[in-house]
């Protein structure tokens, strides 16, 4: 069945006179919500291109949507002609790769996945910036999320009711050269450091992972003794930061709170805090901390 044909249609709003359409392609999480929600409320109609698999199929009904298998990626410069679009937001993660024994072969696939063999191989990072300048140098400009939900940046210092104490600081500063310096392998975001050291880093299972294992450590006795400590999320060392920008939300308070965490630190204007009232309200609850690492501008 051709992609075109599974195009589903909710209520829209007219875009604005002259610009071209804005398309989102959605991931994983609630981010491609909060942008489709925003362009929505600004009178953008946005079109949405969701990632089989990422999330519930049935999350972006308001809008005019597809549900697109990664393996019919190579049919969707085509679409979003169709659908005149001029610009698009990635936004959310993508869990898993295309399975290569499902893929549509055409020989604009093939040109497509011959642009990103190298780039898949050097990291996430490197792929992103590949995709973005595969759009652009088609004629469809890549923007990026906080370009059209800049209120859900973190800003600097505390968010929360709770502020973190001097030992907490010192874990902060250990946790943020441990995630600049695996950001500069591009492995991941984000790292925990306990007692002013780093103790577990983000791999390819994300952050939720990396709270599980941080929980099951103390449960295992690995750091008996050791309390608090801060879960410490950074944007990479030239980070594209059009997309994959460091994410947290209710979810990873609780993940926190579940792994004996003081807090949680996240960079002030290059990550995003999604639901941000639920996220504050629910770790004033629990006593934890969320802090924006940077300078205030108070």
């Amino acid at each position: 069945m051709m992609m075109t044909e599974r195009i589903e249609t909710g209520p829209t709003q007219s875009s604005h006179l002259g610009e071209a359409r804005v398309a989102v392609i959605a991931g994983s999480g609630r981010l491609p919500e909060e942008v489709a929600s925003k362009l929505a409320e600004q009178g953008r109609a946005p079109f949405i291109v969701a990632l089989e698999g990422e999330g519930p199929d049935d999350r972006f009904s308001a809008y005019d949507h597809i549900l697109m298998p990664l393996e019919e990626g190579g049919s969707l410069l085509s679409i979003l002609r169709q659908h005149n679009i001029g610009r698009i937001v990635l936004a959310g993660g993508v869990s898993r790769r295309p399975n290569p024994w499902k893929l549509r072969k055409s020989l604009h696939l093939v040109a497509m996945l011959a642009r990103f063999i190298v780039p898949l191989a050097r990291g996430d990072d490197n792929l992103l910036r590949a995709v973005a300048r595969y759009f652009e140098d088609n004629g469809i400009k890549v923007t990026g999320a906080h370009e059209i939900v800049p209120d859900l940046l973190a800003r600097a210092g505390p968010m929360t009711k709770r502020k973190p104490l001097a030992a907490d600081m010192r874990d902060i500063d250990a946790g943020h050269a441990a995630a600049r310096a695996i950001g500069a392998l591009d492995v991941g975001q984000a790292a925990i450091a306990i007692g002013g050291r780093a103790v577990a880093l983000e791999d390819i299972g994300g952050t939720d992972a990396l709270l599980t294992r941080t929980r099951e450590l103390r449960d295992h006795g690995r750091l008996a003794g050791r309390k608090r400590g801060v879960l410490v999320k950074c944007a990479k060392p030239g980070q594209e930061l059009r997309a994959d920008l460091p994410t947290i939300g209710p979810a990873t308070v609780e993940g926190a709170h579940v792994a004996g965490l003081a807090g949680i630190a996240v960079e002030a204007g290059r990550s995003f805090v999604l639901d941000h009232t639920e996220t504050v309200r629910r770790a004033d609850e629990l006593g934890i901390f969320v802090f924006g690492i940077g300078k205030s501008e108070s």
